[in-house]
């Protein structure tokens, strides 16, 4: 009487769970930067409709002091947070600073409309030209 013999044997097992770990070790990190980059899109936002806001302040009171305190300013968000410095009547710095899960990321834009990326986590990178949303320094703009 032949027997038949059901199931998988031990190598057949450890080779699956070794794929398995070897994909989810590339998996993992990148979708964690993935994530990552999908939130520092709401900070881009912000920081790109303040500017058509302050412009629109600027027209009606001829300076851009006090800006941060008008509805067009950004709103804190559980990502980042937004300040207003070097606020004179004919220049302004906007900050988005990130917290939380976004923590160590700082981007501003001014009244010229220029972007940069004043701090990032390590392996980010910075850039005084644009928004950094790739690991090494990458801009997507």
């Amino acid at each position: 009487m032949k027997h038949i013999h059901r199931g998988f044997t031990l190598i057949e097992v450890l080779v699956t769970v070794a794929i398995v770990g070897i994909l989810l070790a590339v998996a993992v990190p990148a979708y964690s930067d993935y994530v990552t980059r999908g939130r520092l899109n709401e900070a881009f936002t912000g920081l790109g409709g303040a500017q058509p806001a302050a412009e629109q302040f600027w027209a009606n009171n001829r300076t851009y002091v006090g800006f941060d305190g008008s509805a067009g300013f950004p709103q804190a968000s559980p990502n980042f947070t937004y300040a207003l410095s070097n606020a004179t009547a004919s220049t302004y710095t906007i900050t988005a600073t990130g917290r939380s899960k976004t923590s160590g990321f700082a981007y501003t834009i001014n009244e010229s409309g220029t972007h940069a990326t004043t701090a990032s986590p390590t392996g980010w990178g910075t850039n005084a030209d644009c928004w950094v949303d790739h690991k090494g320094g990458a801009c997507t703009e």
